[in-house]
């Protein structure tokens, strides 16, 4: 009878795991058989009987009663069945009988559960080979079926059903889609990928979309798997105006990724012209603790990426860097091409091709204490114009200006604690600069300058400790600047855009690049506040105003630092613990208008996120705007119900008092399909020169392996 015993734990557990993985190797760890009774019959047959249960390697059986017939080695089994492997796939069976491993056999009443999504039923299944599970009249959804008789959602009925647990595919004959028990459509052979397959070779989920530009298309995205490292993937995109075929190539390398994304068109908006784009970026780790970054854009014209809904954006910036970042070291060098998508540009005139290089190092000498900085860098930037002057239909100064400059800093730092708990500091500087200017025949060619520069800087804060733990801070600022030297005679090319705010207030040099400087005596002051809640809400406020000696001309307008006094600097946060955040900005000059100003509110939580920004920018002809800009934009979300979801998006221009953009969307999720629908209205732009209306309509089945999981929204059923 031990022998019997050993010879039944052994068939039932070594083979076990072959339900849900391909078995073809012995056990190595021992099984363990538990039942109510075991006995034995006319020295052949053993049986247990009463709570059977099997456990061996994760996978655990339970039925009612097996009985094992050592002459026809053979395996019955009475049910209820269920077997389930370690990955959570179930198996439920009425009775079954199986060949020894249980590789060959008939299991009746079967229905399986795979990944606790996918439900096949079925009148009965064949183990073949211990590999393949055939299902005769089969019935496959995921979604919850209850004990009440109410056709699913959505279901896939079949003649018959194969899956390949090795290849993890599912293969069915004369498949037959159902809507509510309502047949939709049929096909002879289908092969769908199991949930535990997450890069399967097919066809993907497919997305219909309507364009007053496009007219009505639909994109069939089909998924290319090229072998455990690389994929790509394939979208043909057709409509009666346009055939297009949309790819992505992803790898993965040991250290780092790439990407290729892009479409190739031809379409009825430019017949006579191949269109498209391509974008390529990656990440790689280098030796030395390098890192190698690239984001490249291209596209064919102005229009084609708004035209297919690619990006908004009215520029492309081509990016490759390399940088390395240690403890008191940053080095960086990069490569930069921009692309004007705008008509009121042209790009032979613009700054097109930017090459950098910067470096930064930090030193503490124990002979002077504080901290030494050291740092240098060299830009250029090249316009394909090779016109050394301002032609009439120039969109700069002048058309082919190239520019080259190389700049090195180094400063000394250092901080005290005064008595009365005012904080000191001051900081030295010496800046050595060369410029070399090409095809402008109203700059000089070639400009040095050696630049010194002091700032004496004084905070006094002030603490309070609230008795429930609440935390306020009232910090005063005030320093005083100086900056020697006179401003040179190279041309300003880069810092034509100057932004005035908190994190700048007590800067030397508010230009954003090195090829201006401020000169001359500042006084900076500001005073800062801030408040921490013990419920949890927080609050910050900063005010600040620069003095100086005199004007400099080369600040505008809207940058709040023009004259010799600059406007109000205003800046605020604050945010509760119920989710809403506003972040506010803005420069008040003496009439008590704002020259510019930013603000942005958002409030989430479990059914709502709501978000709105709006920007003023007044007119100002030194940044090419001659008419005023002001403008909001409003996002949100709202999850009426546990499976409907709403959204929205417009842009409102209150300059020209019209829309920008509008768009509605809703969501209609379960645990078994997501129905996703869009509409979005894009009125005339810089880079939009047709309004146009989209519409999208996606429909996911869940539950297959390139479709995501929706277990998080699986319902109970009421029995």
């Amino acid at each position: 009878m031990t022998r019997l015993l050993h010879i039944l734990a052994f068939l039932l557990v070594s083979a076990l795991p072959s339900l849900a993985q391909d078995d073809t190797t012995a056990p190595s760890t021992p099984a363990l058989l538990i039942a109510d009774q075991v006995y034995v019959e006319n020295e052949a047959l053993l049986i247990a009987t009463g709570n059977v249960e099997a456990l061996h390697e994760g996978v655990r059986l339970i039925a009612t009663r097996i009985t094992y017939d050592r002459d026809s080695d053979t395996l019955t089994i009475e049910g209820p069945i269920r077997i389930t492997d370690e990955a959570g796939n179930i198996l439920l069976a009425d009775d079954a009988t199986l060949d020894q491993g249980l590789r060959n056999g008939l299991l009746r009443g079967a229905r399986m559960i795979m990944d606790q999504q996918l439900q096949l039923a079925a009148v009965e299944a064949r183990r073949v080979e211990g590999r393949y599970t055939q299902l005769s009249r089969v019935a496959v959804t995921s979604c919850q079926v209850c004990g009440d008789d109410s056709a699913p959602l959505w279901q896939i009925r079949a003649s018959r059903v194969v899956h390949d647990q090795q290849e993890r595919q599912l293969y069915f004959d004369n498949a037959q889609l159902r809507v509510l028990d309502v047949p939709i459509f049929y096909l002879p052979r289908m092969r769908l990928p199991d949930p535990t397959l997450k890069r399967a070779r097919g066809f993907m989920i497919p997305s219909l979309r309507s364009s007053t530009l496009l007219g009505f298309g639909i994109k069939i995205p089909y998924f290319i798997p090229i072998g455990d490292h690389r994929d790509i993937t394939l979208t043909p995109y057709l409509s009666p105006k346009t055939r297009t075929l949309e790819f992505r190539y992803r790898q993965a390398f040991r250290n780092g990724d790439l990407q290729l994304t892009g479409a190739l068109s031809s379409d009825t908006l430019r017949p006579d012209e191949a269109r498209g784009y391509l974008f390529a970026e990656g990440a790689f780790d280098l030796k030395r603790d390098f890192k190698l970054e690239f984001d490249l854009k291209t596209t064919s014209d102005t229009s084609y990426l708004n035209d297919y809904d690619v990006t908004g954006a009215d520029r492309l910036d081509s990016t490759m860097t390399l940088t390395r970042v240690r403890r008191d070291e940053f080095i960086e060098a990069g490569l930069v091409h921009y692309q004007s998508l705008r008509t009121s540009e042209n790009n032979d005139t613009q700054p097109t091709i930017v090459g950098f290089a910067r470096m930064e190092r930090r030193q503490f000498p124990s002979l002077l204490g504080g901290e030494l900085r050291l740092s240098a860098e060299a830009h250029g930037h090249f316009r394909y114009s090779s016109i050394p002057f301002d032609s009439a239909d120039a969109d700069t100064d002048v058309d082919g200006r190239d520019v080259n400059r190389i700049n090195a800093e180094a400063s000394w730092r250092r901080r005290w604690t005064l008595p009365g708990g005012i904080r000191a500091g001051v900081s030295t500087h010496l800046w050595l600069d060369r410029y070399s200017t090409r095809q402008d025949i109203t700059s000089v060619a070639d400009v040095s300058r050696a630049t010194p520069g002091v700032a004496l800087e004084l905070r006094w804060p002030f603490q309070k400790q609230g008795a429930g733990g609440g935390r306020t801070l009232i910090e005063p600022l005030l320093q005083f600047g100086w900056v020697g030297g006179t401003r040179p005679g190279n041309p300003n090319d880069e810092s034509t855009r100057v932004e005035f705010d908190e994190a700048n207030l007590l800067s030397l040099s508010r230009f954003p690049a090195a090829d201006r400087r401020e000169h001359g005596r500042t006084l900076a002051a500001g005073l800062r506040w801030m408040h921490q809640a013990p419920s949890g809400w927080s609050a910050a406020l900063t005010f600040g105003k620069v003095w100086r000696d005199d004007a400099d001309p080369e600040f505008s307008r809207s940058s709040g630092l023009s004259g010799s006094t600059s406007d109000w600097l205003i800046a605020g946060r604050f945010a509760h613990q119920s989710g809403l955040n506003l972040v506010a900005r803005g420069l008040l000059d003496e009439s008590l208008r704002f020259s510019k100003a930013e603000a942005r509110a958002g409030w989430s939580n479990t059914r709502m996120e709501l978000g709105a920004s709006y920007v003023l920018l007044v007119t100002d002809p030194a940044e090419d705007r001659p008419d005023a800009q002001s403008e909001w934009t409003f996002d949100g979300s709202y999850r009426f119900s546990r499976h409907w979801t709403g959204s929205t998006e417009w842009r409102y221009d209150l300059a020209k008092r019209n829309l920008d953009r509008v768009g509605l969307g809703l969501q209609y999720r379960n645990e078994c399909v997501q129905v996703d629908f869009g509409v979005q209205r894009r009125y005339a732009s810089a880079t939009n020169l047709e309004p146009s209306t989209d519409f999208d309509l996606t429909v996911a089945l869940q539950g297959f392996g390139t479709s995501g999981s929706a277990k998080e929204y699986r319902r109970t059923c009421n029995q």
